[in-house]
């Protein structure tokens, strides 16, 4: 296992203190005779605490991203840490435990979250069964985190027993069982209408205020932005766009929360301009490029204009 402490990252290093690092992460997959590039040179880092979203067209790269950073998949290049653990030095060993330690999973499709035959309690001791905590130990940490997520009154009923939300409220339960440093949530809303879907999300906000996950929710739907702090839109295997959210006050005492979306400049100073911009500006192939006191100018090429 490779750790914070082994590794003796100079303070300096890209994204040093930072919970989860992607830097210039690359995954190349080969399907026959085809490379298809799913990451090109990604940047991300998402601090300790933070509950964010990760959004994307099918496609953008987004699934890649979550099956790397769950320790599914092998990046191809680049580099990826998740508290402290180097994902592209990691043995067979090392992701077994770091799976069942580091990180904790709520997918989609609840099939794949729960086993029918068991309650939600019996759900929920399950993966500290395998961790090897005692009994008294899992059954104060299964009622605890239950209660926090509001099926304390449910607990010995089945999945078959239960509502979808209900199902998703004991999925995060039991991805929470280990005490993982970051919850993963794969379209964690996908199969609820909005009403369940907002109960989720409020699951999800107690799992990262109340018992301290850093959570990473990856959907397709960017309506999510207003459920989380930060929104990290993914375009052609990039980091395309983020949306903050921040609660300001203004000079009489109010206050609001604004969102602001800024286009992501990364480490080798790409930035992608939004479709819209450079259709409206007639924007290809080439632009050109003045340097202001205060900003960087950008047109479209002349010459090319003219050739139209």
């Amino acid at each position: 296992m490779t750790t914070t402490t082994s590794l003796q990252r100079s303070t300096q290093e890209y994204g040093a203190d930072a919970l989860i690092v992607c830097d210039n992460l690359v995954r190349i997959y080969q399907i026959e005779e085809i490379e298809v590039q799913a990451l090109q040179g990604l940047d991300l880092l998402v601090e300790r605490g933070e509950m964010i979203a990760i959004i994307g067209a099918s496609g953008s790269g987004k699934s890649t991203l979550l099956n790397v950073l769950s320790g599914l998949d092998v990046p191809t290049a680049g580099g990826a840490r998740i508290a402290g653990w180097d994902l592209l030095r990691m043995s067979a060993a090392d992701r077994l435990a770091y799976r069942r330690d580091v990180v904790g999973f709520v997918w989609q499709q609840t099939a794949r979250n729960l086993l029918p035959y068991l309650t939600a309690a019996e759900n929920v001791e399950l993966p500290m069964s395998f961790a090897g905590v005692k009994a008294p130990e899992r059954a104060r940490r299964t009622d605890e985190l239950l209660g926090a997520l509001g099926m304390g009154d449910k607990t010995n009923r089945r999945p078959g027993e239960l509502s979808g939300g209900e199902q998703q409220r004991v999925a995060i339960a039991v991805a929470l069982a280990n005490q993982p440093e970051v919850l993963f949530a794969d379209e964690p809303t996908g199969e609820l209408d909005s009403a369940t879907g907002d109960d989720v999300f409020a699951a999800l906000r107690s799992a990262n205020t109340d018992l301290g996950a850093t959570v990473v929710i990856v959907t397709h739907d960017a309506a999510v932005s207003s459920q989380v702090q930060r929104t990290v839109a993914i375009r052609d295997g990039r980091t395309a766009s983020e949306v903050v959210r921040r609660t300001e006050v203004d000079e009489h005492g109010e206050s609001s929360v604004v969102a602001r979306e800024y286009a992501v400049l990364d480490r080798v100073g790409r930035l992608q301009l939004p479709a819209d911009y450079r259709s409206s500006l007639g924007l290809r192939d080439r632009v050109r490029l003045e340097l202001e006191p205060d900003h960087i100018g950008i047109w479209a090429d002349d010459d090319e204009k003219g050739k139209k």
